[in-house]
């Protein structure tokens, strides 16, 4: 049953998928253990979170909320460089997910992190299949590839040029 909702929850997200390639590819690094993928930028923080929010309205991806982490460090007395975090995702396919195991409900909405360190900007998101393995939702679900190249679409558009 987990796998089937898995299925039915990639398959709504990945309907929403454009096939375009960036021109100029972004280098991505992912970490093998915690279920990151790094992709670098070449924008600004600013930048690169318009062309995120862009990417995912032109796939009826809602944005949910954009947190400017700097802005709120700075409220606190700290500087911070321009960090944001934008919540975005489907609901109806979030929401499959999380009928199949309700603790996916810790890692959704999907979210996506852009900062600055060193003069060079970075956005950040989870795996899916990371998250649905962390959950123990089926991860051999085919379609779970399509989600995964949605999302790597979507922050290739971010952060290359065109």
């Amino acid at each position: 049953m987990k796998s089937l909702i898995a299925v039915f929850m990639v398959t709504a997200i990945a309907a929403c998928a454009h096939a375009e390639a960036p021109a100029a590819p972004p280098a991505v690094t992912m970490a093998a253990d915690d279920g990151l993928i790094a992709v670098s930028s070449n924008y600004s923080v600013d930048e690169t979170v318009s062309r995120l929010e862009a990417a995912l309205a032109r796939r009826n991806i809602k944005v949910m909320a954009t947190v400017d982490h700097a802005a709120n460090a700075m409220g606190a007395g700290l500087q911070l460089p321009p960090t944001r975090l934008v919540i975005f995702g489907n609901p109806a396919a979030g929401t499959q997910l999380m009928l199949a195991e309700r603790s996916s409900a810790i890692d959704l909405p999907m979210k996506a992190l852009i900062y600055e360190e060193g003069g060079a900007t970075t956005l950040v998101y989870n795996d899916p299949a990371y998250i649905a393995h962390r959950h123990g939702v089926s991860t051999d679900a085919p379609v779970l590839a399509k989600m995964s190249a949605l999302l790597a679409a979507v922050a290739a558009e971010a952060t290359a040029g065109e």
